[in-house]
Formats: C-alpha cells, structure tokens, sequence
C-alpha cells in the first residue's frame, strides 16, 4: 500500500497524508497534548440540513417564528424571520437572487398544509444550491479543497435517495431555477460531498444546520476519537482540538456519528450515510470495550449476559455468557430499532416541557431495564438527559431534591462516567458537562448530613475536596469550548462555584 504526505499547515500540527486505501487523512505534525487546537476554519458553505423542518432560511430558526406572523424575503418571497435574516450573506447573496430573477416564490399554503414526514421538499435544493454557488465564488477554495472531497456517486446512484434527489434537486434547478449551467453530475456531486462530508452545527439559538468544513472532513473516522470539534455560532468558524495526547504522527481520527449509540446501529448509520463499514476496535469488540453499551440482559438466566458472537457480522448470532440462549442478530436489530423508535420520542421532551421531560424518560428507563444492560447505549443517552434535567426543571429543582433522588442524580453521572471514560475519553465535551453535574449532588448531600450531624467538619471537607477536583476538571474541558456557546457559560459558573467553595472550606 502506497502512502505520501501530501501537504503540510503552518505551524505543523498535522500533516495531510495519502494511501490507495482510505485516500487522504490527518496525523499529527508533532506530539499534541490533551486539549490542543490543532486548526481552524470558517466553512465552505453553510444551510439547512436535507430532510429538515419548515425553518428561516438564515437563522434555521422554525417559521413562522408567531402563529399569526409569516414574514417572506422581499426580495425572492423565501422564509426568513425579518429584514436582518433577509439581507444575511449566506441567504441574500446565494439562493436570494437565483429565486429573484426565475420569479419562484415559496408555496407558503403548501408548505404549512402539506404533511412532510421526510422534510419539506422546497428546502432540498438550498444547501446544494449554495455550494454550487460557492464553487463559481470562491474557485480558488473550491479547486484546492473542496472539488476533491468524496461524493461516492456510484454507490449512491444504486440507491433511492439519488432518483429523489433528481427531482427536487437536479430538476428543481436546471429546469425551474433556469440553472442548466451546472451539469446533472456536478449537482448530484454536490449533492453526495455535502451527504458525506457536512458536519451537523448548533445555531445561536439552539437549532440545527450543517457546514462543509473541508480541512476537517479530512479526518478518518472511529467509533472512540481523539478529537473534538466546536463551532462558534456567530459566523460558524469549527476549532478542532484533541481530547487525548496524541503522538506525532499518530492518526488523528473525528467521529461521523453519535458515539452513544450501539455498535449495531452506529454501523448501519455509517453505511448508508457514509458508505464504508466501521471496523475500528470498539465495533470489533462486542463488549464495545466492556462498556456493554450494546450488549442484552438474558431473560433466560439470573446472570446472564447477551452479546454478538462476531459483532462486524450483522447477521451473527448473539449467544448469553452464561447460558444456552441465543438469538439472531436480525431479531436483535428489530429489537433495537423498535426500542430506538421510542427512546427518540422520549427524547423529544425538552426543559420546556416541564416534569414530564423527567417522568417520560424515567418510566422509558424502567420499562426496559430488564432488556437492556444497565450501560446500554439506549438507556445511556436518556441517562446523559435526566443527568442535566435533574435540578433545571420546575418540581426538580436542586433545592427541591431529597437525598435519595440527588443519589440517583449521581449515581446516573458515575455511570455515563464508566462509559465516557471509554468511548469519549479525555477533554470532551460530554465528560465535562457530565462531571459538572456530579458535583452539585455531592455537596447536597454533604451539607445534608453535616446538618444532620451525621459526618463532622473533617468528612464534610474531604467531601467538598473531592467535589473542587471535579469542577476543576470540568471547568478546564467546558472553557475550551467557543465563547457564546451553552458549555463554555457553563464553565464560567463551574469556576464561580469553584470560587464559592474553596471559600466555604476555608471557613470551616
């Protein structure tokens, strides 16, 4: 297998390096300690995510922003919330005057009445449109960076989504928008660098779009990475640092989809959006790294555990530990996404909705804790929810909470510890929101029993000690996040809290 450096940045933190089989990736252009940046870019493009909700067309914000209020660009009579969003960049000077010039206004009626499980049709065509218009804008970047990313158009040209994505893209534009100077090719392409390249970003206001980044992209993927990107909102520009030491020219690898899932289904997500099959350590062990984040409960035996006899085989059989009992990996897999189907509506309660966020994902929790391993990866994700809801939702408040539910609070952190540790090791952003929450409860209950006169002033400062390293720990991987974002203010109220308790042990 032949490899080659074929470029070097600056100030060489990473190298970009080619072989014939995976293409271009990055390594490391030096030894880079934990919480390094390694780069930064502003993205290519920037727009709505395929398949998406009815949204501005330049904040993403949902539209109508009131039920009563439904403001169209006067320019091009697309979405947007207002005059700020209408003349933004990434709207005005793209699809704004494409829609002008062909007269093709928003259907409005159709877009609010119409049921659109899959998204809304009209807003297929944006971000493609975008990056087609970057490309004649930006030739040099687009030449250089972005012309060479992979698309996969052949294996993409097998399946469903190409024939949908020549109706309300490749004919949507070269025919209704009169843009026939963009081949049929060159838009599906923008349509495959965006499917398998976009990173998913987090606006100002919490909703979500997607960025081309084509430094970052270059980065291979694993299933336990040792990066870590964010994103600043205001212009979208992605910081990429490392979460672990990484030795000089050592891999550095991203993550290409949500490492809480199970191997079963990280896979599949990986195969139909990415095109390649995930064979890195964790997939290959099914134990996922004796997190057990996919393994089973065996409803034949006390003790019994249920795992993949050969988890890169979706078809293996899945055999207890400690019985005879064994089922196929198809049973499994329908399992699996039955059980995903409503953990992702339980997911959908938010803060917002009150006592209800809590109650729904614990009732979820309990009715499959027979199932499911205890750190499996479906009753995780809900765990890292009710971990933050637990002392921000009315009812639930830290105040409110008696000990045996602020031990439950913690004991749901220590646990989603156990498995960070292993599949987002090091400075990530979940290990230190996660650490920033254990605290609380521990000095909850400290104070409680020294109240109660249970521990003396000797136990209550060992306690209040261990809760300083925690936020310390915390508030050092949280202020590595962007100004502007909900993790790094938090670190600020971690450093406040730190402040607040070295004080208090200094009185005792």
């Amino acid at each position: 297998m032949s490899q080659k450096k074929v470029a070097d940045n600056e100030g060489c933190k990473y190298k970009v390096e080619s072989n014939d089989q995976v293409g271009r990736f990055l390594v490391a252009g030096k030894q880079l300690e934990a919480g390094e940046e390694i780069l930064s870019e502003l993205p290519f493009v920037v727009g709505p995510k395929a398949s998406t909700y009815l949204q501005c067309l330049s904040c993403y914000t949902p539209w109508p922003p009131e039920e009563d209020s439904r403001p169209l660009c006067s320019h091009c009579g697309w979405p947007v919330c207002g005059t700020e969003c209408e003349n933004a960049t990434w709207h005005n000077e793209y699809e704004c005057k494409i829609f002008a010039e062909a007269k093709e206004k928003f259907d409005v009626e159709a877009a609010l009445n119409d049921e659109h499980p899959n998204g809304i049709p009209h807003y297929e065509c944006i971000t493609p449109l975008r990056l087609l218009l970057a490309s004649e804008r930006d030739t040099e970047r687009w030449n250089s960076e972005v012309k060479i990313m992979e698309a996969h158009n052949k294996l993409r040209s097998q399946q469903s989504q190409w024939k949908v994505d020549h109706v309300n893209i490749v004919e949507y534009l070269r025919k209704r928008l009169k843009l026939e100077r963009f081949s049929e090719e060159s838009i599906q392409t923008a349509c495959g660098i965006l499917e398998i390249n976009c990173h998913e970003i987090r606006t100002s206001k919490g909703f979500l779009a997607r960025a081309l980044y084509p430094k970052v992209s270059i980065m291979n993927h694993s299933c336990v990475s040792n990066t870590s990107h964010s994103v600043v909102p205001g212009d979208y520009r992605v910081y990429l640092r490392t979460t672990v030491p990484v030795a000089s020219g050592a891999e550095l690898f991203g993550s290409y989809t949500h490492a809480m899932l199970p191997t079963l289904l990280r896979r599949e997500h990986l195969q139909e959006s990415k095109h390649f099959a995930c064979a890195c350590n964790r997939c290959a062990d099914p134990t996922e790294l004796g997190t057990h984040l996919s393994s089973l409960k065996c409803n034949k035996c006390d003790n019994g555990v249920v795992v993949s006899l050969d988890s890169l085989d979706p078809e293996s059989q899945w055999k207890c530990t400690h019985c005879e009992f064994s089922t196929s990996g198809g049973a499994v897999s329908r399992v699996m996404h039955i059980i995903q189907a409503e953990m992702d509506q339980v997911e959908a309660y938010t803060a917002a909705d009150g006592p209800d966020a809590i109650q729904v994902r614990e009732d979820f929790m309990k009715k499959y804790k027979s199932v499911l391993h205890p750190r499996h990866a479906l009753l995780t994700i809900p765990r890292y929810s009710l971990s933050q809801l637990y002392g921000r939702v009315e009812e639930y408040f830290l105040d409110d909470l008696p000990d045996v539910v602020l031990e439950h609070k913690a004991e749901m952190c220590r646990l989603l510890l156990q498995v960070l540790d292993k599949v987002e090791p090091g400075m990530t952003r979940s290990r230190g929101m996660v650490l920033y929450e254990l605290h609380a409860p521990l000095l909850f209950i400290a104070r409680t029993q020294w109240n109660a006169g249970v521990i003396d002033n000797a136990a209550l400062k060992s306690k209040m000690t261990e809760a300083a390293s925690i936020l310390i720990e915390s508030a050092k991987i949280l202020e590595l996040e962007p100004e502007g974002t909900p993790e790094h203010e938090i670190s600020k109220g971690a450093r406040e809290a730190l402040e607040q308790l070295n004080k208090s042990m200094s009185e005792l």
